[in-house]
């Protein structure tokens, strides 16, 4: 990488004293440490919020006498050392967790592939779960000091922003992201020209820029087709995220797999574990094999040599929800591949081969994954019984459970979602040194020693910050003319701080069934109004673009927002996204889960919620069949399967008003202290944090990542060691 030039723009001037928020903007090492953001925030908060939180933007536009001031305040300029001295010392990585651990493998490397990385609001590169959780893996790496690098896309319209009708249907507006008002730096060569590599697109050459986003200690490098050198249909390759248009997103899958490995080697990387989040990536595996083919090795052991150093999470429960690709365009856009191999067309699709049952054979993406990884796993118990099950039939002689498929259950970042009133309680109850300490069980026992009124008052901060900043967003709405008045009310200007709320946020996918609890409409309205004992429900998520039945579920969802019978209790707030995500998870009192088992592979917007002391309340599917304990939230059902999804659904429901009206509503409004403390309801609470929050944390998922597929990998290469070792 000597020849390789990081140019961090300078695009900004700053005072002398306060000139290192430069190299603070472009580290996100900020984003989950509250005290480095307060760097920016105190300088100019109105600006802050209003650059949503884009520190580039903000220092850009703040005006030089608040720069110039902050350089006279000794409390600032404290605060800033500290900030400084607590990065420096990160960033040296003296005494951390990998290096303690495993000394002897520091100077080894893991490549981590991902089609999106969710990292913070500024950067919207990311459209849901999967990049919120590949953002997550990419800082408890950092944390821990793995030694891992990261390759993804930088998609210049990023997703999409979503705008409400008063009709309630979704319209989708493209975001034109510019390079110079975002946290990223820009790559060089020696003779100043930008970085690219190129890959062949079916006999065209398709260039890539590089550019590289600093998470903490581990470097993401983004691929960009947006380049003169390419056509114009070339630079609209990355564009955007998950286009439904298949050769397009064959295209954009051979930039990342293949492109990926060529940027990798470009920066002078050679990873021994290659994993791939996803099947998205797993035309690496090809690329790999050539290379070694290229350099002598013979095909069946570059084969085996590239499964031995692969690592493949799947995280889709319904063979449907996988990328495939017929056979017409693999002939399209790999026929030399084959050739360069020394094998057959046939041979080649075999590879991935799918038969389906209407008579059509495709390339399966998962399949092309599984079969050249030696480390597979799904993300919960139960997903990998249904992984198991669904792959079985490429392990024809094996039993289901017996099926090479291990599972990791997801976890979520700690300093990302914990909100900064939590993380102080915590601290001075478990002690300072507690989010290092995160995963240790027996840590998380202390959490009775906090003081019910102080829990009690956290959370209803908390919940008071999340109201005011959905009044506020929806004042600033109608100021712009951009709502009806109706709209105002459904986007929650009528929420009340001290009422039961609950917060249903996320993918507005039609298995996620977001309407189940509308099913009995006069029900629901009888709960919400309830004298003396009302509920409040917040709705918030998008839908794809192209999901038809996904946009008329958020249709029929914000038709009874706007029904005046629910009395403004029913809210939508819409654009939901990392920012929104934060506000909800901290601030609600019950967090709502209902998908139709067992389509949810994992999930984590719970995990979220539990940490910052909410309930879960749930379908017992993905983690929360694993959280769940019978007095740390509640279930939705059993594990309880219909053959009829109708069915299905009416007896969900059941069990969600049920449980709603004799357990969850009583539980909250009744059994107050004389200082109005609910007391059952805190010990819930307190039993949820001290359960969930260490099981369910990223520390505990990645350090499961590392002895269980980190390792097998490395040590593929060394197999002595490997058998001394076990």
């Amino acid at each position: 990488m000597d020849n390789i030039v990081p140019e961090i723009p300078n695009s900004f001037s700053l005072p002398r004293r306060i000139n290192r928020l430069r190299d603070l903007t472009y580290n996100l090492w900020w984003v989950w440490n509250p005290e480095a953001q307060m760097l920016f925030s105190q300088i100019d908060k109105a600006l802050w919020e209003r650059t949503y939180h884009n520190p580039v933007i903000f220092l850009r536009q703040v005006e030089r006498a608040r720069l110039n001031a902050v350089t006279f305040d000794r409390f600032y300029l404290d605060n800033y050392d500290r900030v400084f001295r607590n990065f420096d010392s990160y960033m040296a990585a003296e005494n951390t967790w990998f290096k303690r651990t495993y000394p002897d493998l520091v100077n080894r490397q893991i490549a981590y592939f991902s089609f999106e990385f969710g990292l913070h609001e500024s950067l919207p590169v990311y459209a849901g779960g999967l990049g919120i959780l590949s953002g997550d893996h990419l800082k408890e790496a950092s944390d821990l000091n793995l030694p891992l690098v990261a390759i993804g896309f930088f998609y210049t319209q990023g997703y999409f922003s979503q705008h409400i009708t008063e009709d309630g249907w979704q319209e989708a507006t493209n975001l034109y992201l510019k390079f110079d008002e975002l946290p990223i730096i820009p790559l060089f060569q020696e003779d100043h020209r930008p970085l690219m590599v190129s890959v062949d697109l079916a006999g065209r050459k398709v260039w890539n820029r590089i550019w590289k986003v600093q998470v903490g200690r581990v470097p993401l490098y983004l691929l960009d087709t947006n380049v003169e050198e390419n056509a114009p249909a070339d630079r609209q390759l990355t564009a955007r995220l998950y286009t439904s248009d298949l050769e397009l997103r064959i295209s954009q899958e051979i930039l990342l797999g293949i492109a990926g490995v060529h940027a990798l080697r470009a920066l002078g990387y050679d990873p021994n574990v290659w994993h791939m989040n996803e099947g998205h990536s797993a035309f690496l595996t090809i690329e790999r094999i050539r290379e070694l083919i290229q350099d002598g090795v013979p095909y069946p052991q570059a084969v085996e040599k590239i499964q031995g150093t692969d690592v493949f999470t799947t995280h889709t429960p319904v063979p449907a929800g996988n990328d495939e690709f017929p056979l017409w365009l693999i002939d399209k856009y790999f026929t030399q591949y084959w050739n360069d191999l020394g094998i057959s067309r046939d041979q080649f699709i075999d590879l991935a081969r799918t038969n389906h049952s209407w008579g059509s054979e495709t390339f399966s993406m998962p399949v092309l994954a599984l079969r050249l990884s030696n480390q597979r796993n799904a993300v919960s118990e139960l997903h990998g019984q249904v992984s198991r099950k669904m792959w079985q039939y490429l392990w024809p002689d094996r039993r289901p459970e017996d099926v090479p498929i291990i599972h990791v259950t997801n976890g979520i970042h700690t300093g990302t979602w914990l909100a900064h009133r939590m993380g102080a309680l915590y601290a001075q109850y478990l002690g300072t040194d507690f989010i290092d300490r995160v995963d240790d069980l027996d840590l998380w026992d202390q959490v009775e020693k906090i003081p019910d009124a102080e829990l009690w008052a956290a959370r209803r901060h908390l919940k008071r910050k999340l109201m005011a900043y959905i009044r506020e967003r929806v004042r600033y709405q109608w100021l712009n003319g951009k709502v009806h008045p109706v709209q105002v009310v459904a986007a929650g200007v009528l929420l009340d701080p001290y009422m039961l709320t609950i917060g249903f946020a996320r993918r507005f996918a039609t298995y996620k069934r977001a309407n189940l609890i509308l099913h009995d409409i006069d029900r629901l309205l009888s709960i919400l109004n309830q004298p003396n004992k009302p509920v409040q429900i917040i709705f918030a998520g998008k839908s794809h673009p192209a999901d038809e039945p996904g946009k008329l579920l958020i249709q029929e969802v914000y038709r009874q927002v706007k029904d005046n019978r629910n009395g403004g209790r029913l809210v939508f707030l819409e654009d939901y996204d990392m920012n929104i995500a934060r506000y909800l998870v901290q601030g609600v009192d019950v967090w709502l889960n209902t998908p139709r088992r067992p389509n949810e592979a994992s999930g984590t917007s719970g995990q979220k919620a539990a940490l910052n002391g909410v309930l879960n309340f749930s379908v017992l599917d993905g983690w929360w069949r694993e959280g769940y304990n019978g007095h740390n939230g509640w279930a939705i059902g059993d594990d309880t399967e219909f053959a009829d999804p109708n069915a299905q659904d009416q007896a969900d429901a059941e069990s969600l008003y049920d449980t709603l009206e004799n357990d969850i509503i009583p539980l909250y409004y009744l059994n107050r202290t004389a200082e109005n403390l609910p007391v059952d309801w805190i010990a819930h609470e307190k039993e949820s944090i001290r359960t969930l929050a260490p099981q369910f944390s990223m520390r505990r998922m990645l350090i499961e990542y590392i002895n269980q597929l980190y390792l097998p990998a490395i040590h593929s290469q060394d197999p002595e060691r490997a058998i001394k070792e076990m």
